[in-house]
């Protein structure tokens, strides 16, 4: 990877690199493009929210490189180059909305769920990200105009407020803001004038500002930290015990518990008492959780524990800290994702090690 992403630096080997790709070299094309894979693919998840599409849609950003080649006159350079097409990919699937599930996945009335505190108009479509998956992508700001750190620009949080936005405001505040693009190069990736990506931006703040608890982050332990540790040791005990009153205890006072895409969102002390007891946690059920991280924080996949046969995936709990607590409980309930993770759908045997 090295031994590329310098070639990509280096303007006259790029070239070089460019003129044989054009020939029909497809490894001069994989030199070409690979340092930029990484990041596409982040850019992708960032804009769709799903891990499975990001994916599918940096092939189809490959694919459309590798035919477009003869049109590209090098005036960008070809990162800028690949993040328009990846850009504009991204927004026609978004636009045909061919790739959402037609219906919520999770929502079969066994048991019933509670009454929310707060229910969405529409489905929040959001997958999370692993973190082995961001290994390669860059940590510095990329570009003067980014405002948004590596950390922050993925947190589940983010993606949320991010799924918000309609698809145009969404890939402003991205190509902006996360990666550092000047507003006439955004303007050229959209086929749109620099007053009108302006006029978007500032929008897209606006709604973003509104959606962002801006503290969890601040407040949070850093990844790996004993402290972090910790915390999360002590919430994987509770919950594979299934004990309602030590998952509360862990919880802050305005804690969120939600499960993308169902709409249904709770929070604070009593509604998750009320949640865990009659819903997670019923008739005494255990769990068994083993570690994972995603979107820049600690996870978990989660399998129940049957007494009949191995434990059975659950889905994929993300957490949210501030302080020395949990301050939003994310379950996503695919168990489709596991694999995503690398964890297995059952604990033939029991706990893995």
């Amino acid at each position: 990877m090295e031994a590329t992403r310098t070639e990509a630096q280096d303007p006259a080997r790029t070239e070089e690199t460019l003129v044989r790709a054009r020939a029909g070299d497809g490894e001069a094309f994989r030199r070409l493009t690979d340092p930029y894979r990484t990041e596409l693919q982040v850019h992708c998840y960032r804009m769709v929210g799903s891990v499975q599409d990001a994916e599918d849609l940096l092939q189809e950003t490959l694919l459309a490189a590798w035919r477009g080649l003869g049109g590209y006159e090098g005036r960008a350079s070809v990162r800028t180059w690949l993040y328009r097409i990846a850009t504009n990919r991204c927004l026609n699937a978004l636009r045909d909305g061919a790739r959402r599930p037609a219906a919520v996945p999770g929502r079969n009335g066994k048991p019933p769920l509670p009454e929310a505190t707060r229910e969405r108009a529409e489905p929040l479509w959001l997958e999370p990200y692993p973190d082995a998956l961001l290994d390669g992508v860059p940590d510095g700001a990329p570009g003067p105009e980014a405002r948004y750190e590596m950390r922050e620009s993925v947190s589940l949080a983010f993606m949320v407020a991010l799924q918000q936005l309609p698809a145009t405001q969404r890939a402003v505040l991205v190509l902006r803001e996360v990666l550092g693009f000047r507003a006439a190069e955004v303007a050229e990736m959209l086929a749109t004038s620099e007053s009108a990506v302006t006029s978007a931006l500032k929008r897209a703040r606006a709604a973003v500002a509104g959606e962002l608890p801006g503290a969890d982050l601040e407040e949070a332990p850093l990844p790996g930290s004993s402290r972090e540790r910790r915390i999360v040791d002590g919430f994987a005990r509770a919950f594979e015990r299934g004990d309602v009153d030590a998952v509360v205890a862990l919880l802050t006072d305005d804690a969120w518990l939600t499960m993308p895409p169902v709409p249904l969102e709770y929070q604070g002390i009593a509604a998750a008492r009320n949640f865990l007891s009659a819903v997670a946690m019923q008739e005494g059920r255990t769990f068994v959780l083993l570690p994972t991280r995603a979107n820049g924080q600690p996870a978990f996949a989660t399998y129940v524990c049957d007494p009949e046969g191995a434990p059975y995936a659950h889905g994929l709990l993300v957490l949210t800290l501030r302080g020395d607590q949990v301050s939003a409980v994310t379950r996503f309930p695919d168990t489709r994702l596991l694999p995503v993770f690398g964890m297995p759908q059952s604990l033939h045997g029991g706990r893995e090690s």
